[in-house]
């Protein structure tokens, strides 16, 4: 069980030193940075990657955003293969759809609760 914890340490540190690379070499936006890495993770998907990196790495590789884009890639090829081009559009949020409803949920009740600073 150690070797587990170990591996997912570590891809999931590497996951976010590509994006602190991004920040501070690069010199990125957050949504430039965030967006990248979705991108990186729906063309690791796109050619069977990273589901392989999850097998090896588990929370390690699920856990970053890289991971949502994988989820997207998964949901619209699961449902082009039974619905065509409508299930393009539509797997990629039924897979999705939990993560990106709790994401609006949580951020009104935040606007809600907290003053922004400006």
């Amino acid at each position: 069980m150690l070797p587990m914890f170990f591996w997912a340490f570590v891809i999931g540190g590497l996951i976010c030193v590509i994006g602190q690379i991004m920040f501070d070499v690069f010199k990125l936006t957050p949504g430039h940075t965030m967006s990248t890495l979705v991108v990186i993770g729906a063309i690791l998907g796109g050619f069977g990657v990273y589901e392989p990196l999850i097998d090896f790495a588990g929370a390690g590789a699920t856990i970053p955003i890289t991971s949502f884009g994988n989820s997207l890639v998964n949901g619209a090829l699961q449902e082009a293969d039974q619905h065509g081009l409508v299930g393009v559009l539509t797997g990629m949020f039924e897979i999705t759809s939990s993560g990106i409803s709790a994401a609006v949920v949580f951020g009104f009740i935040g606007a809600l609760l907290f003053k922004p600073k400006g």
